[in-house]
């Protein structure tokens, strides 16, 4: 079963729980950000976020606002997170600054630029992961001894890595795929992996990696153009 769900291209990854906001100023995103706030009370204020793969996140308006045909366009990946509105700041030149967290995985079926000025697109919903096992538990302990290593090699203030972090395995995943310096495809990856433990096990691996180049170089070892801007946790 497929739900219409408007669309955002960024160069970034939401996950869900994570705290993302967003300046908005280009037109066609305005008018979603107008038609969210327009929906009747109680009525679900969420819209798609999806890592852009390949393209450009603003295209030049043409009449209406909506965009200019074959004119900035964009490769999406395949799944997204949603984004729902919690907090809307109108601006004097009509552009918003929101607040959204995000909350619910999908999979692109079919994407749509002419229903809307904005993009829309049919999406299935991704499961949800199960209770965590006693191997998710197992991980996430491993999960946060490392993360902590990691931490340490790229925060010079110690008060900074003894920073409390969620017990929860699920929340751990998300939290560590959006806050570790990844690229935009290793969080693209962690992001479509459907249940915790296997998310924990990638991100073991990850921050091995990247604890690894970090003792070498004693640097960040990806150059930062190739990173996205991680949403800060909720």
């Amino acid at each position: 079963m497929t739900a219409r769900l408007p669309v955002f291209p960024l160069a970034t990854v939401l996950f869900p729980g994570l705290v993302l906001p967003l300046h908005i100023f280009e037109e066609r995103y305005r008018a979603l950000v107008r038609h969210l706030v327009g929906l009747p009370e109680g009525a679900s204020r969420e819209f798609g976020v999806v890592a852009i793969q390949a393209g450009w996140e603003v295209a030049p308006a043409g009449p209406g606002g909506r965009a200019t045909p074959n004119v900035g366009e964009v490769t999406l990946h395949e799944v997204g997170c949603t984004a729902e509105l919690r907090q809307v700041t109108e601006l004097a030149d009509g552009g918003f600054d929101i607040v959204t967290v995000g909350r619910r995985r999908f999979r692109i079926a079919e994407v749509d630029d002419s229903a809307e000025p904005y993009l829309t697109a049919d999406v299935e919903w991704l499961p949800d992961p199960g209770a965590p096992d006693e191997v998710a538990d197992l991980l996430a302990a491993r999960v946060i001894a490392v993360f902590r290593q990691y931490l340490g090699l790229i925060r010079s203030d110690p008060e900074e890595i003894s920073e409390q972090l969620p017990e929860d395995p699920t929340v751990l995943s998300h939290l560590v795929a959006a806050t570790a310096a990844l690229t935009v495809d290793d969080r693209q990856r962690l992001l479509a992996i459907d249940d915790t433990a296997s998310r924990l096990r990638a991100e073991l691996r990850l921050l091995n990696r990247e604890a690894a180049l970090l003792r070498q170089v004693r640097a960040v070892p990806v150059p930062l153009a190739e990173l996205a801007s991680p949403p800060t946790p909720n």
